[in-house]
């Protein structure tokens, strides 16, 4: 099996949920190590993030989480880890459009 560590980024969230990643396809595994979202904006914003499984609940991750102007935050990271099974997604919404950028570290081992 062979591993790779990946960033995917999005800088045009938008005011609906945004598909930010989509795990890869059957036969791999995706592991989200870390993922960071930067407000641009020049006012406060607040942001939603879902798992969104293939099969089963759609649940979130982190809701209404306020980004100061000029700051970022960490949805995933550090003891916190999420397993992204084939056709999984991670989606995001920001209270202003396309003024939110996500950076999203993930392991692919396929």
């Amino acid at each position: 099996m062979a591993n790779a560590f990946k960033n995917v980024t999005e800088s045009t969230i938008a005011t609906s949920l945004t598909d930010v990643i989509t795990a890869a396809g059957s036969g791999a595994e995706t592991t989200v190590i870390g993922m960071t979202i930067a407000n641009t904006h020049t006012a406060q914003v607040t942001v939603d993030v879902q798992l969104v499984p293939a099969s089963g609940d759609t649940v979130y991750i982190i809701k209404g989480a306020p980004i100061p102007v000029g700051s970022s935050l960490i949805v995933v990271g550090g003891e916190q880890k999420v397993v992204l099974e084939a056709g999984d997604k991670l989606k995001a919404l920001c209270s202003v459009g396309s003024v939110a950028h996500s950076t999203i570290s993930i392991l692919e081992i396929s």
